[in-house]
């Protein structure tokens, strides 16, 4: 259609592609945003977007208007609301845009503690976008193997005698060595039965993320997810495109938003994967709700031989977004003894909190006050 008209002006463009999209009346006005979306100035459109949609405020319209932009502009992730192409015939008036920058800051805390399942679709863009700039950094671990040092360590009795050897028996020098840093694994399990789906989601935008950032010190970032079954999704998160890397993911793991069993998953991972991917000093981050329908005596053996494999093991919970949250499933209180630190998990301000849980042993979080 767009070779017979003509590519010469942006109306006929509109009209022929209208002409051949759209098939009913209320799909005119969704297309018409569509199309002033896609040719605005896409720089602009993704950094303006991205930073000032709190702050954006029009001028009321009709419902049916209402309804148009909300299903184009989510359709697009976007949450930016406008008036017609100027080119397009129409009887409603324009609306005016003002983008508020004062509103930026406070629009962004704003959402840094919003929980994820309260979120729009335009507000999960944005937190992803601001989930991807976190990091999880960690300190490195001190070896009993040392390296040569030149400002200052402990005495290095063998390479002394060694370079001593050398020269003939003469000791005319002191070596010295410091400890080897040694970095750790980082093993995140991860909960996406149906109660988890939501943030299990932006979890592991969070985990990947991580997973391909560098200088932050982890020696390998290893992902599994569990719902009835476990499911190892390494691989997947080296893949640098987030939404791929997730999708690729989410075909292999075949439970997304099924039923959980945490002891049966838990007992799989540690029979297959504990030994291969923890290493020494490997912190783990499970990250589930605790509600398990299986009995929890297998759930409470196999959360303490975790325990007892990893050097930190940090439980996510989202259930502490509620103020009067107590353990009273029988899930939680199985798991609860046998984690070093029990914190929420709801917000991107939460997530933010697990790098200085990681790098302080004394931070149990939640757990000194319901245990």
């Amino acid at each position: 259609a767009v070779e017979a008209v003509g590519f010469t002006r942006k109306h006929d463009f509109f009209w022929t592609l209208q002409a051949c999209f759209v098939n009913r009346p209320e799909q005119a006005r969704v297309f018409a945003q569509v199309f002033r979306l896609y040719w605005r100035d896409p720089q602009y459109l993704e950094h303006m977007m991205a930073m000032m949609l709190p702050a954006i405020r029009g001028v009321q319209e009709e419902r049916g208007a209402e309804a148009a932009e909300k299903r184009a502009a989510e359709a697009l992730l976007d949450g930016a609301q406008g008036d017609l192409p100027d080119f397009a015939d129409s009887a409603e008036e324009e609306t005016l845009i003002e983008v508020d920058a004062s509103a930026t800051s406070s629009g962004e805390e704003r959402l840094r503690s919003l929980d994820f399942e309260q979120m729009s679709l335009a507000e999960i863009a944005q937190a992803k976008r601001m989930l991807a700039r976190l990091s999880l950094p960690v300190k490195p671990l001190l070896s009993r193997r040392g390296v040569p040092s030149h400002a200052g360590g402990q005495f290095d009795a063998r390479r002394t005698l060694r370079q001593a050897m050398r020269k003939g028996g003469e000791l005319n020098k002191i070596a010295l060595k410091k400890p080897k840093p040694r970095w750790p694994n980082l093993v995140v399990i991860c909960d996406i039965s149906g109660s988890m789906s939501q943030y299990s989601r932006m979890v592991l935008h969070f985990i990947h993320a991580v997973a391909n950032r560098r200088g932050q010190g982890w020696a390998k970032v290893h992902g599994f997810t569990f719902g009835t079954q476990l499911t190892n999704i390494t691989r997947h998160l080296a893949t640098r495109d987030v939404d791929a890397a997730l999708a690729s993911a989410g075909k292999q793991a075949q439970d997304w938003e099924g039923g959980t069993r945490i002891g049966a998953c838990l007992h799989q991972f540690n029979r297959d994967w504990s030994r291969r991917v923890m290493g020494q000093g490997a912190v783990v981050l499970l990250i589930t709700d605790g509600l398990d329908r299986d009995a929890p005596g297998q759930l409470s053996r196999e959360i303490e031989r975790l325990h007892l494999s990893a050097r930190r093991l940090i439980w996510v919970n989202p259930l502490l977004r509620w103020e009067g949250f107590a353990p009273k499933a029988r899930g939680i209180a199985a798991m609860l003894p046998h984690v070093d630190a029990f914190r929420a998990g709801h917000s991107i301000a939460t997530l933010e909190e697990l790098g200085a849980v990681i790098s302080s042993p004394s931070d149990s979080g939640e757990k000194a006050r319901l245990m």
